[in-house]
């Protein structure tokens, strides 16, 4: 079988500033871009391009880490170096401001909707992981705060269909939470990376997770079921000799079980499962790389959730890249 990675189209998305995330919506019709430029982007096709549809600025004051859609694609969270989450409802074809949550100390890394919509997750640099419910009327109540981390929290990422939530942080670990008793706690404490846990994706029955890190490894994780309820997952894989610097993102597509990978070396990577490997023992080859993806460092990579192989990458040069990654 021989696989084919292609650029469809190659946008200017922040100018003059990083580019350091991009977010498919939930029917992959549209997607958001967040950067160093304070704004937020969301593109939609016209014709056969991709094109910049709005613009949401003044809703920070400094870099815009992350942004996610809500599962139901009306609402959109971004979070931000100036320590807050700005939640947005689309309103016929734009998006407005609804409301502002406050309370971490320092810049927010990442902010990620429950497959519920009915809870929010934010991280950041003041080392700790919220986890805020939304009500019916929009109003959003931080429930509980974690910190279980220490070190500043880069990534926070649910669970595709039960709400359990993980995170990854500068102190090399990743934690998984779990609510128990109307608290949420820390229930595994993944060791195993020896630098900066950049980024998490789980797979699509969420038995799996992939990490990707500074030590320049991707590591999958198994969920080992334990007695009497307790969460424990394996390291049954790690992808090394692959990335020479950073590894940032990482992305698992879920139409189609290949994961990508964005490195500081300024690659996009796909990695496949072998097809004779074990769950226990899982084996993955690289069957794609673009080795200049972009002119700077990748940031974010992200699979259409519709459209198998559909690829999204940003970059340090500002710029967003689509691919089409196809098995012949």
């Amino acid at each position: 079988m021989k696989e084919s990675f292609t650029l469809v189209q190659r946008l200017v998305g922040h100018p003059d500033s990083r580019c350091w995330f991009v977010s498919w919506n939930p029917t992959g019709t549209l997607f958001a871009s967040c950067g160093g430029d304070k704004t937020i982007r969301i593109w939609g096709q016209e014709g056969g391009s991709w094109v910049c549809k709005s613009v949401l600025q003044d809703g920070h004051q400094r870099t815009v880490r992350k942004v996610a859609w809500s599962p139901c694609g009306n609402y959109l969270a971004s979070a931000s170096f100036d320590a807050t989450t700005c939640i947005w409802k689309k309103k016929n074809n734009d998006f407005e401001s609804l409301t502002v949550l406050e309370g971490h100390e320092n810049e927010v890394k990442c902010v990620a909707w429950a497959p519920s919509g009915n809870l929010l997750a934010t991280c950041s640099r003041d080392k700790s992981v919220w986890v805020w419910e939304v009500d019916e009327d929009d109003d959003y109540e931080c429930v509980t705060v974690i910190n279980s981390h220490t070190q500043d929290v880069k990534d926070v990422v649910w669970h595709p269909t039960q709400e359990l939530l993980a995170s990854a942080s500068y102190d090399n670990n990743i934690c998984i939470y779990k609510e128990e008793d109307d608290d949420w706690e820390c229930k595994a404490t993944l060791h195993g990376h020896t630098s900066t846990v950049w980024s998490l994706s789980f797979d699509a029955t969420g038995e799996r997770l992939a990490s990707c890190s500074d030590d320049r490894t991707v590591k999958i994780w198994r969920e080992n079921p334990q007695e009497a309820g307790d969460l424990s997952w394996k390291c049954v894989c790690t992808l090394t000799g692959f990335h020479s610097r950073t590894v940032y993102d990482v992305a698992w597509c879920r139409l189609t079980g290949v994961l990508a990978t964005a490195c500081a070396d300024d690659a996009v990577r796909v990695f496949k499962e072998d097809e004779s490997s074990s769950p226990d023992q899982p084996l993955y080859s690289q069957v794609a790389q673009v080795p200049k993806a972009h002119a700077q460092d990748v940031n974010c990579v992200a699979w259409n959730p519709k459209e198998a192989g559909l690829l999204l990458s940003c970059s340090d040069s500002g710029d967003i890249a689509i691919w089409r990654f196809q098995e012949n």
